[in-house]
């Protein structure tokens, strides 16, 4: 019975642990992190900001766990284009194509990753500790880029580098994208992706 009632309590935590992190996303897509309050996150949730502090010490908690969800489905998409795909180079595209197209399906992710929710492009952090776990995050949904240029010929630093040029790209495209301003160059941003990733997988090895 009491092994039940623990299941029970540790259940129930962890709804409103969700309930929270849920309210907390929709407060950061609308005022920002900068902008946010533990009292609007726990109002949208229908919680006392002291109930919130039972489960997050800090609004940048938090952000850190609202963000970590977002690379964690990040992760997933790109593991699964890669999934269907055998050979390194089409590996390759397809781990950069599902980076590209989760953004591209899901800006306000893109938003999210950036700090770029009414914050505008500007550093921001949420501590030491959480930075580097989450860009640790983002690191590991782009390996698979990485891992595949390794297995057509490129060198682990070379092979670092496709990945970084991968992602500079794709984040470039994606910003045209959700501002509309791909429109003055008459040009489709999947189009150029696809584009770029033939001119750069040419190079690998070479």
């Amino acid at each position: 019975m009491e092994r039940q009632r623990i299941g029970r309590r540790e259940a129930v935590s962890e709804h409103k642990r969700g309930l929270i992190l849920a309210a907390a996303r929709e407060v950061f897509e609308a005022e920002g992190l900068e902008g946010a309050s533990l009292r609007a996150i726990a109002a949208r949730a229908g919680y006392t900001p002291a109930a919130l502090y039972f489960h997050f010490d800090s609004k940048e908690a938090i952000y850190a766990e609202v963000l970590r969800a977002s690379l964690s489905a990040l992760g997933d998409a790109v593991q699964a284009a890669v999934a269907k795909s055998k050979e390194p180079g089409d590996r390759l595209r397809a781990a950069a194509l599902g980076f590209f197209r989760f953004y591209a399906e899901n800006p306000r992710d893109l938003d999210l990753g950036f700090y770029l929710l009414r914050g505008g492009m500007k550093p921001a952090g949420l501590g030491k500790e959480r930075d580097e776990q989450l860009n640790a995050a983002l690191e590991a949904a782009l390996h698979p880029i990485a891992a595949a240029a390794v297995d057509l010929g490129a060198s682990e630093a070379d092979a670092n580098l496709v990945m970084v040029d991968v992602f500079a790209h794709a984040t470039g495209l994606l910003l045209l994208l959700h501002t509309g301003r791909i429109r003055m160059f008459s040009a489709s941003a999947s189009g150029l992706m696809e584009d770029y990733l033939r001119y750069r997988m040419a190079r690998i090895g070479g």
